[in-house]
C-alpha cells in the first residue's frame, strides 16, 4: 500500500465570509475565532466562538491509480464533517477524535485534476467539557492500493513470550504469500519468516519497557508469483503485558508501577493541532519529569502521540469518550453514541494493536450510566468486543464512585437531552458536571472517602467487575479495603488530586493490586477555563471563571513545557529524581491572599526572581527523600524543618540573590544541595532553539524568556513581545498565562513570569525568528 503525505496545498475558509487563505494541516479553526464573554462555548471552551469551516484540494490523480484504489485517511476532524470528491459526496464523520476512510476511486478522474472538499461543522456550542479545536486537527493522507494488497489493519503483532521472545505476526490479505522480516536498531534483519501466521523467535532479543524503549522494525511483504505486490512496516517493541491482583500489573513478567498523568489533546499555543514533533515534545517532557504513563482524557490520542510513547518508554491508557447516551454538554457526541460506539472501539483497536506502549483500553470517563441496567449492559458489550479484538490488552474504565453511587438512588448528574439538569424520572435535580466540580471544590480531597460506603460498594461492582483493571476517579479512601472487599480486583487510581500523590504513592507501593495513580493534570490545556487556578484576581473567586480565563491552569506542566512545584515533588515521591528541590510561590503578589483550586497543590515554580519584590512574604517549598532540610537565604540559615510526604515548606521574605537548600538523612548525613538564583544586570530577550539540524518542512520550538545578563529568567518584569519569522511560518506564541485575551495567532504575546513559547514551520533554507519587546531590544536567532 502506498501512503501519499496530502497535508499540504489546502484552501481553508470560514462559511459565511469571502476570506480564503491557504493552510498546511493540520489546521486548528477554532484556535483563529474570536475569544468573547458571549461564546457559547462557555468556560469550558475557553469562551472561543464555534464556526463551520470549508477545506479543499485540487491535485492530479496519476493515471497509474487507474486501476487501483485509492482511500483518504483521515486522523481527526472535530466535530463533525462530510467529504466530497469531485462535488460527490463520499462520506460523514460523526466522532470527532476517531479516524475515517473513505474511498474515492470511483468519483476520480484519472490524469486530470480533481476537487476534495471537506466541510467540518463545530457551530453548536458547547459541545465539550474542555477545548475541542476545530476542523482538520489531525493529518490527512492518501493510500493507493492494488488488487492484491494487505488489508487495511490487516497486520497484527503480538509478543507471545519473552524468554525466549517470541513474536506472532498474523496478515490478512487479499491472495498471495506473506514473508515477514524483523531488524534491529543497526537495521540487521535477525529473524524471518513466511505465513499469514507466524511465530518467529528474536534471537538475544531486547525487550521493550518504559525504562528500555528499544524497537524493532518489522517489514511485511506480499507477494504473488515471486512480485512484490504490497508491504507495511511496522516500529515495534517486543514485550507481554499482564495483571492480576497478586503481583498487579507486570510487563515482561516484571511488576511495573504507573507514575501516571493525564492528558488532554490541544498542544497549548498550536491549539487542538496534532504535530507529530509537538506530540513528541509533550512525551519527551513528560518523560524528562518522571512520569512513565498518560491517560489519554477522554479521547483517543493520535496515531502521532503513540508513535512518541513507543520511543520513548511511556505506557498508554487510550479512553474512547467522556460521555455515553447521557449528554454531559448539549451538543456532545451522546446522541451519536449508541449507533457508533461499536465502530468507534474498532478504530481505535486498530490503531493502538500494534503500538507497544498502548497496555489498557479505557470505555469511559466519569459516566453515570452504570447506574443502570441499560449502561451495565454496554458496559458488558464494549468490554467482551475488545477482548475479542484484542485480549492482550486490559480494559478499565474513569469512574467516579460518587457519580454513580448518586444516580443508583436517583440523584442522576446528567440526563438524556440536554447535558445534565433531569433525573431521567422527570424530576429536576439541580445538578450538573459543573456543579459537580463546584461541590468536589468545596469538599476537596474529602471527595476520596465518598464512596468508601456500602451502597456506593454496591451500584459500582457491576461495572468494575465487568472490566479488567477497575479505574477509580477520586476514591483513593477505597484503595486499602478492597483487599478484603475484593480481592480478586486489580485497580488503578485512574484520575487524582495532584496534592495527594504522596499518600497515593505510599499505597501503590504497598498493595500489589493497586497498579499506579494517574493526577489530573499532567500537562495544562486550553479550556476548562480556571479549573485548577491558584489566583490572585477578584473573578477567580467564582468556580465557572468568566471571560478572559484560559486555560485550566492545573498542570504539573504549564502548556509550555515549563515544570512547577508539582512536577518536582512528584519526582520526589516516585524517587525518579534524587536530589533536593526548591520551588517558590509566587513573590509579587505582596498583601492578596490567593485563591486555591482542590486540582491543584500548589502553585510554586522553581524561581528566585523577582525585581522590586524585596521584602514581600513568601512560601519556599523543598522536595526531597530525606528526613529534613535546611534552607538558606544568601547564605543567611533560615530554618531547618523535617520533610513530610517528600516536602518541607519555609516561610519567609524575598530577598534578591541566592536560594539554597540542603537535605539530609535521618543521621545527620548531607543528601544533596540546590540553589535558585536571581537575574542580575540589563534584561533582555533570550531566544533558544529546542532542536538543531533543522530542514525545510520541520516544526521548531523556541522558548522565549526575559533573563538577566547571568542568563536566570526574571519573574516580574513581563511584557508584550512581538514574533516575526523570515524563511518561516509562525504557528504559535504565547505564554501559560491561565487569564488573558491575547490570541496564540496574533504574534504578539506577553511573558507569563518571564517565559514564552514561539512555534515556527521552518519553509526556507535560511530561517530568522526576530523578538522585540515594548522596552526590550530587539534580539534574533538563525535557525
Amino acid at each position: 500500500m502506498e501512503r501519499v503525505d496530502f497535508n499540504k496545498g489546502w484552501t481553508f475558509a470560514k462559511k459565511g465570509t469571502k476570506t480564503v487563505q491557504t493552510v498546511t494541516l493540520p489546521h486548528d479553526a477554532m484556535l483563529h475565532e474570536n475569544r468573547s464573554a458571549d461564546a457559547k462555548s462557555g468556560s469550558a471552551g475557553a469562551y472561543f466562538e464555534g464556526g463551520s469551516y470549508v477545506y479543499t484540494k485540487e491535485f492530479v490523480a496519476p493515471t497509474e491509480w487507474e486501476e487501483k484504489t485509492v482511500e483518504l485517511v483521515t486522523e481527526g476532524i472535530y466535530k463533525t464533517a462530510e467529504i466530497f470528491c469531485n462535488d460527490v459526496s463520499v462520506g460523514k464523520t460523526i466522532y470527532g477524535y476517531s479516524g475515517y476512510v473513505f474511498d474515492l476511486t470511483e468519483m476520480l478522474r484519472f490524469g486530470e485534476k480533481n476537487m476534495l472538499r471537506i466541510e467540518a461543522e463545530n457551530e453548536d456550542q458547547p459541545n465539550s467539557r474542555w477545548y475541542s479545536g476545530a476542523g482538520i486537527y489531525r493529518p490527512v493522507r492518501l493510500e493507493i492500493s492494488g488488487p492484491c494488497r494487505i488489508e487495511r489493519d490487516g497486520v497484527t503483532l503480538r509478543t507471545v513470550s519473552c524468554k525466549p521472545a517470541v513474536l506472532n505476526i498474523k496478515t490478512a490479505h487479499t491472495s498471495g504469500e506473506i514473508k515477514a522480516g524483523i531488524y534491529d536498531g543497526s537495521g540487521k534483519l535477525v529473524a524471518e519468516g513466511r505465513g499469514d501466521d507466524i511465530s518467529v523467535e528474536i534471537p538475544d532479543a531486547v525487550l521493550w519497557s518504559d525504562k528500555k524503549p528499544y524497537l524493532y522494525r518489522v517489514m511485511v511483504t506480499l507477494y504473488k508469483d515471486g512480485v512484490e505486490k504490497d508491504r507495511a512496516e511496522y516500529m515495534y517493541g517486543l514485550r507481554t503485558v499482564t495483571w492480576d491482583s497478586r503481583r498487579g500489573l507486570c510487563v515482561n513478567d516484571e511488576q511495573v508501577k504507573l507514575r501516571g498523568g493525564c492528558i488532554h489533546h490541544d498542544n497549548g499555543v498550536l491549539g487542538a493541532c496534532a504535530y507529530p514533533e509537538a506530540e513528541e515534545r509533550k512525551v519527551r517532557i513528560l518523560k524528562a519529569n518522571g512520569f512513565n504513563a498518560i491517560r489519554s482524557a477522554h479521547n483517543p490520542c493520535s496515531e502521532a502521540l503513540l508513535d512518541a510513547c513507543d520511543k520513548y518508554g511511556i505506557y498508554v491508557m487510550d479512553e474512547t469518550w467522556d460521555m455515553w447516551y447521557r449528554h454531559k454538554s448539549k451538543f456532545d457526541y451522546a446522541g451519536s453514541f449508541e449507533a457508533g460506539y461499536e465502530a468507534d472501539i474498532r478504530k481505535m483497536v486498530n490503531k493502538d494493536k500494534n503500538h507497544s506502549s498502548v497496555i489498557m483500553y479505557s470505555i469511559g470517563n466519569e459516566v453515570s450510566e452504570p447506574a443502570e441496567e441499560k449502561g451495565r449492559k454496554i458496559a458488558c458489550d464494549m468490554t467482551a468486543l475488545i477482548h475479542k479484538l484484542d485480549d492482550s490488552r486490559a480494559v478499565t474504565i474513569g469512574l467516579n464512585l460518587m457519580i454513580v453511587s448518586n444516580a443508583s438512588k436517583g440523584k442522576q448528574m446528567y440526563n438524556g437531552d440536554e447535558g445534565g439538569l433531569n433525573s431521567g424520572s422527570g424530576k429536576t435535580q439541580g445538578m450538573n458536571s459543573t456543579m459537580f466540580n463546584l461541590i468536589t471544590q468545596f469538599v476537596g480531597t474529602g471527595m476520596n472517602k465518598a464512596a468508601n460506603g456500602k451502597k456506593a460498594d454496591r451500584a459500582t461492582s457491576p461495572v468494575l467487575d465487568t472490566v479488567d483493571v477497575a479505574g477509580y476517579n477520586y476514591a483513593s479512601g477505597r484503595y486499602p479495603l478492597e483487599a478484603t472487599a475484593h480481592p480478586d480486583r486489580v485497580i488503578v487510581g485512574s484520575e487524582t488530586f495532584p496534592s495527594d500523590i504522596a499518600k497515593n504513592w505510599d499505597m501503590v507501593e504497598k498493595y500489589p493490586y493497586l497498579i499506579g495513580d494517574f493526577m489530573w493534570t499532567a500537562i495544562d490545556y486550553l479550556g476548562e477555563a480556571g479549573i485548577g487556578a491558584w489566583a490572585y484576581t477578584d473573578d477567580a473567586k467564582t468556580f465557572d471563571k468568566p471571560y478572559p480565563w484560559l486555560l485550566g491552569a492545573t498542570g504539573a506542566i504549564d502548556i509550555v513545557g515549563n515544570a512547577d512545584g508539582e512536577a518536582l515533588r512528584a519526582q520526589a515521591v516516585w524517587r525518579t529524581k534524587s536530589d533536593v528541590s526548591i520551588a517558590v510561590r509566587p513573590a509579587n503578589h505582596p498583601k492578596v491572599k490567593v485563591i486555591k483550586s482542590a486540582w491543584r497543590g500548589t502553585n510554586a515554580m522553581p524561581l528566585w526572581s523577582y525585581r522590586g519584590c524585596d521584602g514581600n512574604p513568601v512560601i519556599a517549598e523543598v522536595y526531597g527523600r530525606g528526613a529534613y532540610a535546611e534552607l538558606y537565604c544568601n547564605g543567611r540559615k533560615i530554618a531547618k524543618k523535617k520533610l513530610s510526604d517528600c516536602q518541607a515548606l519555609f516561610k519567609l521574605k524575598y530577598e534578591t540573590g541566592e536560594l539554597k537548600a540542603v537535605l539530609y538523612d535521618a543521621d545527620g548525613n548531607r543528601l544533596s544541595e540546590c540553589s535558585l538564583h536571581s537575574s542580575d544586570g540589563k534584561l533582555g530577550i533570550r531566544l533558544s532553539e529546542e532542536s538543531k539540524d533543522n530542514t525545510t518542512g520541520d516544526i521548531i520550538f523556541i522558548p522565549v524568556d526575559i533573563c538577566g545578563e547571568n542568563g536566570v529568567t526574571e519573574g516580574n518584569a513581563d511584557e508584550r513581545i512581538t514574533v516575526t519569522v523570515s524563511g518561516g511560518e509562525l504557528l504559535g506564541f504565547g505564554s501559560a498565562n491561565p487569564r488573558t485575551e491575547e490570541s496564540f495567532t496574533s504574534g504578539v504575546y506577553t511573558t507569563y513570569y518571564g517565559r514564552a513559547l514561539a512555534v515556527i514551520r521552518k519553509t526556507g533554507e535560511e530561517t530568522v525568528v526576530t523578538a522585540r519587546g515594548e522596552t526590550l531590544a530587539e534580539v534574533s536567532v538563525k535557525l
